[in-house]
């Protein structure tokens, strides 16, 4: 385990399509979503422990999660939190962190991860990030995971790699989610990877991308530069964050470099993003049916995913490719296929209801 490892876990995010679970005072990163007796966040920063010292793991995430994150956490210190007092998308938050570990270790290589993912084979994950290290360790390279697709998702963007003999591979092109029809063309022409959004590169090389492609940003963290690390970091960043323009790594950094590699993966990787996508690492029962946390009898039902509150007994019957959802005074019963509204639900909740239910 090399000391110049780091890995920065992004854990701020409300998650609104797992709602009523997620809310903003407990997004679904720090829930136990699938029953393993772990949140997202705990599974996350397990998994990278096995090859990241576990003080170089920091944890980026909203000011008020700050509790919650060194409740579940018992290993992390508070000077590995990265709190944010502001929401600026992942662009700022990365070149924050790059900065920390730069002014540490200017020798570091920095993972960064989504904290609310699923990954099934953990032994090849690491695996995957060994080589990742190794190679951004040895070169200036920008480096993405990119997963095996299944099948042509269109919920997902794709990364285009050249089609060569090599492990690692050179990046032509990333693509925002496309069509139906798009994707199965990506599919079939078995040059194309869906995008995790996990990325692996040096400090250095990060760094030098921000100055060519967001140069006001890097001068505005720059400013920093003696107070990171120290007691006068947290003023710092309530002072500046906010000044960041708002943009992703991705259409900040990614779109733009001209160094971008990837390394096909096949880990068993599920981005959790909604109730069907929890369904789908569920096991099923004869009819495809899937719960979590409570105990359901299922009657002429089929498809159905139930999560309700730990050991509660539910009988569904007479449905068919159903989310019913049960937390605390809300509950939610919406069809499969209209799970995308769910977001649109949330806001209608606000308004009827006010902020507390969500």
């Amino acid at each position: 385990m090399s000391k110049n490892y780091y890995a920065v876990i992004m854990a701020g995010g409300v998650g609104s399509r797992f709602w009523p679970v997620s809310t903003q005072n407990f997004p679904k990163q720090f829930h136990d979503m699938l029953g393993t007796g772990d949140s997202l966040l705990q599974k996350t920063f397990d998994r990278l422990a096995k090859v990241i010292p576990k003080e170089n793991i920091l944890i980026a995430t909203n000011k008020k999660y700050k509790a919650l994150v060194l409740e579940q956490l018992k290993d992390v210190k508070e000077n590995q939190l990265l709190l944010e007092p502001a929401m600026r998308n992942t662009a700022p938050c990365i070149l924050y962190a790059a900065k920390k570990i730069q002014k540490s270790n200017s020798n570091g290589v920095m993972i960064v991860a989504p904290s609310d993912h699923w990954i099934e084979d953990e032994k090849t994950f690491i695996e995957s990030i060994k080589k990742s290290f190794k190679a951004c360790a040895e070169q200036d390279i920008l480096m993405t995971l990119g997963i095996q697709p299944s099948n042509p998702n269109t919920g997902y963007g794709y990364i285009h790699f050249e089609n060569n003999n090599d492990d690692i591979k050179k990046v032509k092109q990333f693509t925002e989610k496309p069509n139906l029809e798009i994707a199965t063309r990506f599919l079939e022409s078995g040059e194309y990877l869906w995008n995790a959004g996990i990325f692996v590169w040096s400090v250095g090389s990060i760094i030098k991308a921000f100055e060519k492609s967001l140069p006001k940003m890097l001068a505005l963290f720059c400013e920093g530069d003696n107070v990171y690390n120290t007691e006068f970091e947290d003023d710092f960043i309530t002072n500046n964050y906010e000044l960041a323009e708002n943009i992703s790594i991705d259409f900040g950094i990614m779109q733009e470099a001209r160094n971008i590699y990837v390394l096909p993966v096949d880990f068993g990787w599920n981005d959790l993003g909604t109730w069907s996508s929890l369904y789908d690492k569920l096991d099923k029962d004869e009819d495809h049916n899937a719960s979590v946390n409570g105990k359901v009898l299922f009657k002429e039902a089929s498809g159905n995913m139930i999560s309700t509150q730990s050991k509660k007994h539910v009988v569904i019957q007479g449905l068919d490719d159903y989310i019913v959802v049960e937390k605390d005074n809300v509950l939610l019963i919406c069809p499969k296929k209209e799970e995308q509204n769910i977001k649109q639900i949330v806001s209608e909740v606000r308004n009827k209801f006010g902020e507390d239910l969500v």
